[in-house]
């Protein structure tokens, strides 16, 4: 078998956290009387604090504006409401069940921190799935750096070489290649049209590409 690992990233592979993300910013600068682009929130997908979400809104602002430990708190209540009842993104499961069932260890690779994550696994039952999780929790850097996903495969025991990655953002496939994962890009809506050419594979979704068609020799 080529693979005995497959690594995903979490925010936008496993779940989609980013459209609720951005539309959450989106409404806070509407109701400050501006707008966020997405070409300007693109720069901030599968890393951390690429873009001054407040900073820039504190300079167009058209009113008064609520400190940021407020304004976060906020933006976080909503997007828990708007991600109340989400479900897995296409093909996730069925990889899993998959991958469960050849026996390759599977772990995350991601830039938010573990609670974030730890928290949607548990509310949507797939934590058992993951032998690991790799994140930023104070030790790991956040992508594009490798340490994630070269901490990732040292946890489950797999050479980079043997390990897919699947992400959704140029940040992550950097990550991942220069890890020296074999990458899998699945862009979201918020990423298509975002550059991919580093990635080892580009595909619409996970139900459009079987597990087994990367595992054959």
């Amino acid at each position: 078998m080529r693979f005995r690992a497959v690594v995903f990233d979490f925010d936008g592979v496993v779940l989609d956290t980013e459209t609720t993300d951005f539309r959450a910013w989106c409404e806070i600068y509407e109701a400050h009387g501006c707008e966020l682009s997405l070409e300007e929130w693109a720069d901030d997908i599968g890393t951390q604090a690429a873009f001054d979400v407040y900073g820039t809104l504190r300079a167009r602002a058209t009113g008064p504006l609520a400190a940021e430990d407020e304004l976060r708190r906020r933006k976080r209540a909503r997007v828990a409401e708007l991600l109340d009842g989400v479900q897995p993104l296409p093909g996730v499961t069925t990889w899993l069940d998959e991958a469960r069932a050849r026996g390759l260890a599977v772990g995350i690779a991601s830039s938010s921190p573990p609670d974030w994550i730890e928290h949607h696994l548990g509310r949507l039952g797939l934590r058992p799935y993951f032998a690991c999780i790799a994140c930023c929790d104070g030790s790991l850097p956040p992508k594009p750096d490798p340490a994630s996903y070269l901490a990732a495969c040292e946890r489950l025991g797999v050479h980079p070489a043997g390990a897919v990655a699947v992400e959704d953002s140029p940040h992550g496939v950097a990550a991942a290649r220069a890890a020296g994962l074999y990458t899998v890009a699945v862009p979201n809506d918020l990423t298509r049209a975002l550059d991919f050419g580093a990635a080892d594979l580009v595909v619409d979704s996970l139900e459009s590409l079987p597990l087994a068609a990367l595992l054959s020799p």
